[in-house]
């Protein structure tokens, strides 16, 4: 069994409706998936963090994770904004990526934000930057189930 046919398993065993917090992990092979779930329903669910490791990519280097980063922003076309690298910190072995554009109104800047860092570590997360405030908050992402088990899938095959 894939890590995308267990994850799409979990969410079905998953309290549903539920507006409250739930911790959806699960481990295969070189992959462990955790996600911070805000809400689920039939249809879709929000989180907070999306996080995906891979042992395969625990002792790479800038180089590699730059070109996972990569290759996640070429599959991850069915978000609501395209994602690409902004920054690589080679030092501290970690790449990151946000939407690009970002969706902006008249009262906020909204993005993804996709760290690849070391240790094989891979983490999507939703941001709001409100026009004339300091700082961001993290807000839930929103997606389908079914895109949900796409992350999984997109996820694990760019890392593993």
């Amino acid at each position: 069994m894939t890590i995308e046919r267990q994850a799409e398993q979990t969410l079905v065993s998953l309290v549903s409706p539920c507006t409250s917090e739930q911790q959806l992990a699960v481990a295969h092979g070189i992959h462990t998936l955790t996600c911070r779930l805000m809400a689920l329903d039939s249809l879709a669910c929000a989180f907070l963090e999306f996080q995906l490791t891979s042992s395969r990519l625990a002792n790479a280097r800038t180089d590699e994770l730059k070109r996972v980063a990569e290759a996640l922003s070429k599959r991850l076309t069915y978000l609501l904004e395209p994602i690409q690298p902004i920054e690589i910190d080679s030092n501290r072995c970690i790449v990151q990526m946000r939407s690009n554009p970002p969706l902006k109104d008249d009262t906020s800047t909204t993005y993804y934000e996709l760290l690849v860092a070391k240790g094989g570590i891979l983490t999507l997360e939703r941001y709001r930057r409100v026009v004339g405030q300091y700082g961001r908050d993290n807000i839930p992402a929103q997606v389908t189930r079914e895109v949900f088990v796409r992350l999984v899938r997109d996820f694990a095959a760019v890392s593993g």
